[in-house]
């Protein structure tokens, strides 16, 4: 695999050819594009067939179940992909790429993504993925079965502990030294004193919006110097607390805190198609929230739940957030409250309703006494069960859980008869402060329950990273809820990960920890229609392969099983694309064999 990703497009496509001589065949002696495709789809279902008769020839009984049956799975994708039908709906043909190929003209319509995904897929349906490195076989006796059990459980154990250790949390010794270091520079450069730092009105007098504040603070790549220029240049909007400032490593970008940084860092890339989307009226409603909201204020996309929306702003904007388009710098909110009076109304004349999600924006910037106001009103409203309350003040300004804030929430929590929580967004154990943890604890203790909801971007996507940090939220009280995959986006396009990732990491990563600390459920947020889990085929698939080598994928929403409702097709980052990326930052990409066979 490391040596893979340094391929030339003539080697790949050697070892395309190599992997399959029986598919070269065919296409180099087909008289047309239709016969190439029928003699495939002979050679595949005769193929499907052997690995599971019991009369065929021997190479095909010695296979290992895992093998063949990950055989299956890609013959069902390269079937999928030379279908007339998902030509014409994806605009695109693997197999006339594959066919030109054959016939020895140039690769230039195929990338090296392209061609690796191909690869890959050839040795996948001969059942020589590699997939598999030793056969487990545990002894009759059962005594001795249960010690070699024992001791493979072990190995495994080992492996997690050593893979999670990489990922220092906010609770470590050593980031707390420097933490503590860089709070007191933060403190000397505003003039203020630890009481005005523990004071979240203080926090949001001094967010910092602008390069000459970060720059006095801390050491800033080139690139990243580029980007908040940018972003001043053209008004888009950027500011992070001094909190949150305070995760950063003062010296310069590392591994340590790459994923803080990006999360609150705008690019240059990131601000010019921002710029581009502006100037060519495209529609930054990624997610198409205006399709879904009956009444302003309000958006939803399930039977009984709502999404109310009091306020438009944020103690700090996040770079990939699916609501950027929106939110507005802290100084300029423009929700009004008859907007929202209305939408409160709106929600009691409507009894099919039992839950509303108060979001934003950050509902916890909002004064206590407005939180009061819409809490309370919902709470009237006997038909609503729950309210939850979406915020990362808990990340990125833990001061705000305030006791007078707790006591707001307790009031309207009602064991029994109506719930309230709260969600949040950790997104790396880093965040995971000792204060963070002081406010967790303070929620906690009035009987309130807090989810997460993490997006799973490239910055938290490496080996363990996620599992590191879901360990660390159930030590600190909070539950995994949701792993959100990242979308398309033209301007978050550095976050993105492909889909097949975020499946690696449930299979062979959080699956090796205990079930309690597994408890989020990996999903695909379908624009206008909503989460789509990533698990099974019935929920998605991959239709076809751009010569860009992009996979398609066919979304089928959650309420398909009961009613007619139409599909979506995502394009996804080509995995090739995503491991020269890990490899550029000193990942072992033998860590990631196996990211090919999960579709």
């Amino acid at each position: 695999m490391n040596e893979m990703i340094h391929f030339t497009k003539q080697r790949l496509t050697e070892e395309l050819w190599k992997a399959d001589p029986q598919i070269h065949k065919i296409l180099r002696d087909a008289a047309s594009l239709f016969e190439a495709r029928e003699n495939l789809f002979e050679y595949l279902n005769k193929l499907e067939r052997h690995y599971y008769n019991i009369h065929s020839a021997k190479t095909f009984k010695d296979f290992h179940v895992i093998e063949k049956k990950n055989a299956t799975e890609c013959i069902r994708v390269l079937k999928n992909v030379i279908r007339t039908e998902n030509e014409i709906h994806s605009g695109t043909s693997s197999l006339k790429v594959l066919y030109t190929l054959a016939l020895g003209n140039s690769e230039q319509d195929a990338s090296e993504a392209f061609l690796a995904e191909f690869l890959f897929l050839f040795r996948g349906i001969n059942a020589q993925s590699g997939i598999i490195r030793e056969e487990f076989i545990l002894p009759s006796d059962s005594k001795r079965a249960s010690l070699k059990r024992s001791c493979k459980l072990d190995e495994y154990s080992g492996r997690i502990r050593s893979n999670i250790r990489k990922y220092k949390s906010g609770l470590d010794p050593a980031f707390v030294r420097r933490r503590q270091k860089l709070r007191k520079a933060i403190l000397r450069h505003f003039k203020a004193s630890e009481a005005d730092w523990n004071d979240h009105r203080w926090q949001l007098r001094h967010i910092l919006k602008d390069l000459d504040g970060m720059q006095a603070l801390v050491n800033l790549s080139d690139e990243e110097e580029e980007g908040l220029k940018t972003a001043m240049k053209h008004h888009i909007p950027f500011q992070v607390t001094p909190y949150y400032l305070s995760l950063f490593n003062p010296d310069g970008r590392c591994r340590d805190d790459r994923a803080i940084r990006a999360q609150v860092l705008p690019t240059r890339y990131y601000c010019e198609k921002v710029v581009n989307n502006r100037t060519g009226g495209i529609d930054m409603d990624f997610m198409g929230e205006r399709s879904t909201s009956p009444i302003e204020g309000i958006t939803r996309r399930y039977p009984g739940i709502v999404i109310l929306k009091p306020v438009d702003v944020c103690p700090q904007i996040c770079v990939y957030c699916q609501r950027n388009w929106e939110i507005k710098p802290l100084k300029e909110s423009g929700t009004s409250r008859n907007t929202i009076t209305k939408a409160l109304e709106w929600i009691r004349g409507n009894q099919n309703i039992c839950e509303v999600l108060i979001t934003g924006g950050d509902p916890f910037i909002l004064p206590d006494e407005y939180l009061e106001f819409l809490i309370a009103e919902l709470s009237r409203m006997e038909h609503i069960e729950r309210i939850r309350i979406g915020t990362r003040v808990p990340v990125t300004l833990p001061m705000r859980i305030t006791p007078s804030l707790v006591n707001i929430l307790k009031r309207h929590h009602r064991p029994g008869k109506r719930e309230v929580c709260v969600v949040t967004h950790f997104e790396h154990p880093s965040e995971i402060t000792s204060e963070a943890v002081k406010a967790v604890s303070r929620i906690r203790k009035a009987g309130i329950s807090i989810y997460n909801q993490q997006v799973f971007t490239y910055f938290n996507s490496a080996r363990y990273e996620s599992a590191a940090l879901r360990k660390t939220l159930k030590l600190a009280g909070i539950d995994p809820y949701y792993t959100f995959n990242t979308k398309g986006k033209e301007e978050t396009a550095d976050f993105r990960v492909p889909i097949a990732r975020i499946e690696q990491e449930r299979k062979e990563e959080a699956r090796f920890l205990p079930g309690l600390v597994r408890t989020d459920e990996p999903v695909f947020n379908v624009p206008r229609l909503g989460k789509s889990h990533l698990r099974a085929w019935q929920d998605h698939e991959i239709i076809m392969i751009r010569p860009s080598g992009e996979r398609v994928y066919r979304f089928y929403p959650w309420e398909s099983k009961v009613t007619l409702v139409n599909d979506y097709l995502y394009d996804d980052v080509p995995i090739f694309n995503y491991l020269k990326k890990l490899k550029k930052d000193e990942e072992d990409l033998e860590e990631y064999r196996s990211i090919w066979y999960y579709f």
